[in-house]
């Protein structure tokens, strides 16, 4: 062979190996057809009312029968701006610098009952969520109500145009309704009837819900998105006992785990005995926190809270409930996982965070002293948790830290149908608990959990100069500015032991192989509305 066609063929090869490093595993055809069994770690809480819950156990599998005017990409693993795509709106624009919101909205959707979707649907959810003097219906519980305090009025000029009218700039508004926490109810429809059916627009319809054992879901067949979805159904299956659920999931007689349940030892005990299994590490946007009734004794003593705080050891307690499974961080999820968090240097000096344990401790003890109480002469406090293995798991580990500063901590557990109104009650003194962020942005997160009054700020802790702060950093436009404000907010917010953080978990979201397009994101309630996925199987 001559020398140029040595060099030419040598070319060709790099070539060839080139395009197939860059193209893409996924680039297969997607089929039509089949049926995926899912998994589910409980029964549905609030059935199918994704507006009065505040769980993924509702989430999950509820998603695939709505649809969001706005809905992060559900074939992009990153959540930002940029990744947001329409679902019943076709555009959108922004007006008079982030203060009026325009959504431009699809002709001919339908309702599974056959109704036609609208702008009055818009303005009839979004008036019931921001609890408008004049809605026309009001929900039981409203976890996100402060999501939405910011909006002045909901306008529909014509049935396929609605308007957000802002009190003050947000562009962060434009994310929270991409979450998968924001559908559209149908205005024809009772709120209280999505607690036991589904009136939706989204890909797939609910054919039976047989309470304790499954969810079953078939394909829309007017499902506003053309070929969409490939699967003809979703079979959710209840299953309570987590190493039943593995045992499922191993033997392949469920296709998909659930979000935020398959710790990094269960992926590694599942891939060893099944290998072919897709395990896919990711940030479920979710903390492990205490949380503390700053309105009740003991904790209304602040130094009582801030000895909580520097008793738990954050890195301990990652390496004996999650093995390595989560990451510190304050109330803003660190990079690589988030945006917006602190860094782990930037941890150092604040409650709890500190590189040596006992000295954390120590201060604890002093503080507890302080305050009244010992080792020896213990305070003794209940502490609530839901009745969900990985909280009882965090929990246990909480009350063996706190025994050691002087509180003597007994463990109650809450099942889930309750534990939102208990802790929205201040029904309690001392609390280990999970709280799970729609879209990775801040104004989701201290709106909800932080402001004064809001329904999901359990600790009832309120300081005017951290809403001020708030305020700021959701109207601030430049990036850098607004990163800055949020570094200081949650200093601050440790600081007070406003909730304190423990960690953020990673979920290792498992598939069989022939599950194609099921791609998880950010955060564990966005990618849940299975109109991409397909089966090659």
């Amino acid at each position: 062979m001559s020398r140029v066609r040595i060099v030419l063929f040598a070319t060709l090869v790099l070539v060839l190996v080139a395009i197939a490093l860059i193209t893409p595993a996924t680039s297969q055809t997607p089929k039509s057809g089949g049926v995926l069994n899912v998994m589910l770690r409980e029964d549905l809480s609030q059935g199918f009312s994704i507006h009065e819950t505040s769980t993924i156990s509702t989430v999950w599998p509820a998603m695939p029968c709505l649809s969001n005017l706005v809905l992060f990409d559900p074939l992009k693993k990153t959540e930002s701006v940029d990744t947001i795509i329409g679902e019943l709106a076709e555009k959108w624009s922004w007006q008079d610098n982030y203060r009026n919101l325009v959504f431009f909205l699809r002709k001919g959707v339908k309702w599974h009952d056959g109704q036609p979707f609208t702008s009055k649907d818009v303005k009839f959810t979004f008036d019931m969520l921001r609890e408008a003097a004049d809605a026309p219906a009001k929900l039981r519980i409203n976890p996100r109500k402060d999501w939405y305090a910011n909006v002045e009025a909901i306008e529909a000029p014509d049935p396929y145009t609605a308007v957000f009218r802002l009190k003050k700039p947000q562009p962060s508004l434009l994310l929270m309704l991409a979450s998968g926490y924001t559908p559209i109810y149908a205005a024809h429809v009772p709120p209280a009837n999505y607690r036991t059916a589904c009136v939706g627009t989204g890909p797939f319809k609910v054919k039976e819900w047989r309470k304790g054992e499954f969810v079953e879901l078939v394909k829309n067949p007017d499902y506003f998105v053309k070929g969409r979805p490939y699967l003809d159904g979703l079979k959710y299956f209840v299953i309570v006992e987590r190493g039943t659920r593995q045992a499922a999931m191993q033997a392949g007689k469920l296709d998909v785990s659930f979000p935020g349940e398959t710790t990094k030892t269960a992926a590694e005990q599942l891939k060893k005995a099944v290998p072919q299994l897709v395990v896919t590490p990711y940030s479920q946007n979710v903390t492990d926190n205490i949380i503390m009734n700053v309105k009740k004794p003991p904790f209304d003593n602040p130094k009582i809270r801030l000895a909580v705080s520097h008793a738990i050891d954050r890195r301990a307690l990652i390496q004996a409930v999650h093995q390595s499974g989560a990451v510190v961080g304050a109330s803003l999820a660190p990079k690589p996982w988030g945006l917006w968090g602190l860094a782990e240097k930037d941890l150092v000096g604040l409650p709890g965070y500190g590189a040596k344990p006992a000295d954390e401790k120590a201060l604890a003890r002093k503080l507890m002293a302080e305050a009244g109480s010992s080792p020896e002469k213990p305070l003794k406090v209940e502490i609530v948790t839901r009745a969900i293995a990985i909280y009882v798991d965090m929990a246990s580990f909480v009350i063996n830290e706190l025994k050691q500063i002087g509180i003597d901590a007994s463990l109650k557990q809450i099942e889930t149908a309750q534990w939102h109104a208990m802790a929205t009650r201040g029904d309690y003194q001392l609390g280990a608990n999970l709280t799970g962020i729609g879209p990775d942005d801040p104004d989701a997160n201290y709106y909800e959990n932080y402001a004064c009054g809001s329904p999901r700020n359990y600790s009832q802790y309120c300081n005017e100069e951290v809403m001020k702060m708030i305020d700021a950093q959701s109207q601030e436009l430049d990036p850098k500015k607004r990163l800055a404000l949020n570094y200081a907010i949650q200093k601050k917010l440790e600081a007070d032991a406003a909730r304190p953080i423990l960690d953020w978990k990673i979920d290792y979201f498992t598939v069989w192989p022939h599950v194609k397009n099921l791609i998880p994101h950010q955060s564990i309630y966005n990618f849940g509305r299975m109109q991409e996925v397909w089966s090659d199987k």
